[in-house]
């Protein structure tokens, strides 16, 4: 059973990389889901609608949980997730390379998908002239 993949973001961050990943490949390999956190929210709030989100993708080997920045809410709602006792990896700084590097390794466990995401990510971002 593949890895579930929940993008717990600032408003309309997750959505839009979800729709673009979407478009790029047709259709996701793994179960994927945004989860919205507004800014005027309180995470302690957002925790029950946040924890069936995970369940819905969670397909028995846990869930990568993608946040757009860490130290922020959203961030912080996701290591809340992480208590709940299903198995997961968060992975701060999320881009569309990210989400892209681990649709292309379904195969991953959680471990190492959320190393590939993480250099995914990293490896997205370059500076210079093209």
């Amino acid at each position: 059973m593949p890895v579930g993949i929940l993008l717990v973001t600032h408003s309309e961050v997750g959505p839009a990389v979800l729709r673009v990943a979407t478009r790029i490949l047709g259709r996701l390999p793994l179960a994927a889901e945004a989860f919205e956190v507004p800014f005027d929210a309180r995470p302690d709030e957002l925790l029950p609608a946040a924890s069936g989100a995970m369940r819905r993708v969670d397909q028995g080997e846990g869930v990568l949980l993608l946040t757009d920045l860490y130290g922020a809410s959203p961030s912080n709602l996701a290591q809340r997730l992480g208590a709940l006792g299903t198995r997961t990896e968060r992975v701060a700084g999320l881009n569309l390379s990210m989400l892209l590097r681990c649709c292309n390794y379904p195969e991953q466990g959680l471990d190492e998908l959320a190393r590939t995401a993480a250099n995914g990510g990293r490896n997205g971002v370059i500076s210079g002239h093209a």
